[in-house]
Order: C-alpha cells, then sequence, then structure tokens
C-alpha cells in the first residue's frame, strides 16, 4: 500500500535538518516508485535578480529521493547520498516548484532516481537531476 503525503510530511518534519525544513516543502502526491514534492516560492530562497537558487533546488531534489525512497520501501529507513547531479536550464522567478523524483532502481543497499524540477507557474522544466543513495538499514 502507498505511502500518504501525510505520512510523507511526518517522514519530512522527523528526519531533516531544520534548514531543509526552512525550504517549506510538502508532499503532493506518492507512487509506488515515486514523489512529488512542491518548493513553494520565496523571496529568501531568491538570489540577486530573483531567481530561485540553485542551493535551494539541489536541496529540493535530494530530499524528494528520500521521500520517493521512503514511499516505496513503506517507511522511512535511514539512507545517505551517494551522489547527485544537477543540470540547470533555465531560471525560476516568483513561482513554486513541483520536483518530482522517480527511482530508476531500488535494491536492498542502493537507490538510483531521476529527478526533475519543474516551474509550476509556466510547466517549463527548471533542472534535471540524477541520484545514488546507500540505504543504511
Amino acid at each position: 500500500m502507498t505511502m500518504t503525503p501525510a505520512e510523507a510530511d511526518k517522514i519530512l518534519s522527523a528526519n531533516f535538518a531544520l534548514w531543509v525544513l526552512d525550504l517549506g516543502l510538502s508532499v503532493e502526491e506518492l507512487g509506488e516508485d515515486r514523489a512529488l514534492l512542491r518548493l513553494p516560492w520565496s523571496t529568501r530562497l531568491a538570489r540577486e535578480g530573483g531567481a530561485l537558487s540553485g542551493q535551494a533546488l539541489m536541496a529540493a531534489a535530494d530530499t524528494a529521493t528520500v521521500i520517493a525512497v521512503s514511499a516505496a520501501r513503506g517507511g522511512f529507513v535511514p539512507m545517505t547520498t551517494v551522489q547527485q547531479s544537477t543540470t540547470f536550464q533555465r531560471a525560476v522567478t516568483g513561482s513554486d516548484v513541483l520536483i518530482e523524483a522517480v527511482l530508476t532502481k531500488l535494491g536492498r543497499r542502493t537507490a538510483f532516481a531521476d529527478i526533475t524540477l519543474t516551474d509550476a507557474g509556466s510547466g517549463e522544466l527548471a533542472a534535471r537531476a540524477s541520484t545514488v543513495y546507500a540505504l543504511l538499514g
């Protein structure tokens, strides 16, 4: 049975550093091998010129992977990022970002995911990321 967004939001609040929680991420949807999160627009996350900072986008992609793995495994297990690669394609200004993490492989000790970060206002792709996680529990 798939985890609910409310259950996934509890994983966020219980397992992430306070600065990650300050991003204001919320879980929109979950599937057996995916998670969709929303990063709300905030001037606090914008850099000079008004574009959302790459650091915020990368942290959101990393966090979405944890939620996708947790949903696939039926709950949170300790894990750590082994690798993350991010390619930025366009700036996001004044709009929320939708972050979809899709697991491409979930093993007993590793997980791989592809992440898309989309400008919620325009629907345009803002960035792509890929992650590799070591599952510790």
